[in-house]
């Protein structure tokens, strides 16, 4: 029982948003327009009071990647607060909703205001819960509810076919993703007896040090939960989803896919493998290794051949994943190490990069409108710099950050991000990442030329959406801000990896806990080897 309150005083943030989720729908069904137009400020609140819980609601740290879970939660909530001005409005564009407000008597079932921004929480809190998870449990039911709010919100963010077609193969792709990774954590189970991950980790250390390999039905069950982890964040073999799906959704909402899920599915990788501890076992290297390849390589090549905006970048998320599965191979610093030896905290901080720099692109798309419709082509991007010159760029510094041009934020990401790997020893494979990162210059300097030198195009006009507008400038200064002062946060990202176990180490033998969690002791054994 002291336990349970113990673990639940460390989650306020995740209550204070779904007390906001809460009040969302009921705000969104009330009988007064300005009431209902005051929903997306009640998700704001909600996110604001979420950001100042999360430093005060932390239990007492553990070894391990235990202080992740403080740096997950005020990333979330900021970028969270970037992503709800991209989204605004949303709701208000359905034909259903526009219908709603205008009939004489208010119908609560036809909007779509509360439902909207309620499940816009409810995925955000599912990153949160996935950050402090402490059991194979509790992290499903997290990845679960980081996903089950986008299928709708795919779903119902636009009036046509496509976006129901997109949820319809995003939910059946999810499904059959969550079983085989809850496939995996059934046979983690059956191999240990265990769910909870300190338990877990205990037995993993114990056969690693009696016959240096670990049993086949654990080394199955842990390959099965990393390829169903992948869909999380678009990786190969499971990002077949990633094009059709950020084409089909609205704009905003695709924005959303590309941060929210992805930095569901690398915590929860992260906590899966620190119960292995690195240097990771050969059979997971090699799998990891397969997979940052083929990620990196078929998103940057399926990228060049796209007219599609939209997928362009989709197949630019599926490229960027496999960047930071070569961060997440060279696991966090030996004990004692720097910032430029963790690649847990280049991968925390790289979330942050990539997802500024692709919201600032996304929300550019979302504030131009089409024919009644958005803009998704190089078309409708072209001469963006005689229309909307501030649009235009964002638009670049969109572009240059996801690139790797100094001295913006990807730029200062990608050197935390390949360091470390080198280090490891993984050379050959931040060769490969280095030789993707120029393939992708081609469709990244082809949507800024296109802003910039392109003649411009007929029926493209500013979309009503200030909101967003401010949104997209938010993440573009942030984004050049944190290129220039993007070591302060690395910093700081590694030392929410590596504090509790510097407090585990000075605690010493005499506390009756041991010094060094297993992957540490991997991680000094290969250091002195």
């Amino acid at each position: 029982m002291n336990g349970m309150v113990e673990k639940f005083a460390t989650l306020w943030p995740e209550v204070a948003l779904l007390v906001g989720a809460t009040a969302c729908l009921v705000t969104g069904l009330s009988p007064s327009r300005s009431t209902r137009r005051a929903t997306p400020w009640a998700a704001g609140a909600a996110l604001v009071l979420a950001g100042i819980l999360a430093p005060l609601s932390q239990g007492s740290p553990q070894a391990g990647l235990d202080g992740l879970a403080l740096f997950v939660k005020l990333a979330v909530v900021g970028v969270g607060l970037i992503l709800l001005l991209v989204a605004v409005g949303v709701p208000g564009q359905l034909k259903q909703t526009r219908m709603a407000e205008a009939a004489r008597v208010f119908e609560p079932g036809d909007v779509m205001r509360g439902e909207f921004y309620a499940f816009f929480l409810l995925s955000l809190a599912g990153v949160m819960l996935t950050a402090g998870a402490g059991d194979l449990v509790w992290l499903f039911l997290a990845l679960e509810l980081t996903s089950l709010p986008t299928y709708v919100m795919v779903g119902t963010s636009r009036d046509n076919v496509e976006a129901q077609e997109s949820a319809v193969k995003y939910f059946f792709l999810g499904a059959m993703s969550a079983a085989v990774f809850l496939y995996g954590f059934a046979l983690i189970y059956a191999a240990t007896g265990f769910t909870d991950f300190e338990s877990i980790r205990g037995v993993i250390q114990q056969e690693l040090a009696a016959g240096g390999a670990m049993s086949p039905l654990l080394l199955i069950g842990l390959v099965l939960a990393v390829v169903g982890i992948c869909f999380k964040i678009a990786a190969v073999p499971m990002h077949f989803y990633a094009a059709d799906v950020y084409e089909g959704a609205a704009t905003p909402v695709t924005a959303f896919l590309a941060f929210v899920p992805k930095t569901a599915g690398f915590v929860a990788l992260a906590l899966l493998l620190e119960q292995v501890g690195w240097p990771l076992p050969p059979a997971l290297a090699w799998l990891l290794w397969l997979i940052a390849v083929l990620t990196m390589t078929v998103g940057n090549v399926l990228g060049l051949l796209q007219s599609n905006v939209k997928r362009v970048l989709a197949y630019s998320s599926v490229a960027h994943s496999g960047y930071m599965i070569v961060g997440l191979m060279a696991g966090p610093a030996v004990l004692g190490g720097g910032a430029l030896s963790d690649g847990i905290a280049a991968v925390l901080f790289y979330l942050i990069a990539y997802g500024l720099a692709t919201i600032a692109g996304f929300a550019v798309l979302g504030c131009l409108r089409v024919r009644g419709d958005e803009a998704q082509t190089f078309n409708d991007l072209a001469g963006l710099r005689f229309r909307q010159p501030l649009l235009a760029g964002i638009m670049i510094v969109s572009m240059l950050s996801l690139l790797g041009m100094p001295p913006l934020v990807g730029f200062i990401g990608k050197v935390y991000l390949f360091i470390p790997a080198y280090k490891a020893g993984y050379v050959w494979l931040v060769v490969i990442a280095l030789i993707n990162s120029a393939i992708s210059a081609v469709y990244y300097l082809r949507i800024a030329s296109v802003c910039f030198l392109g003649e411009p195009a007929p029926g493209v006009e500013p979309a009503a959406a200030p909101a967003r507008r401010w949104g997209a400038a938010i993440a573009a200064v942030a984004a050049v801000v944190l290129g220039v002062a993007g070591a302060e946060l690395v910093d700081s990202a590694h030392r929410a990896t590596t504090s509790a176990q510097q407090q585990a180490a000075d605690s010493g033998p005499a506390s009756g806990q041991t010094a060094e969690s297993g992957s540490q002791i991997t991680n000094r054994t290969a250091a002195e080897s």
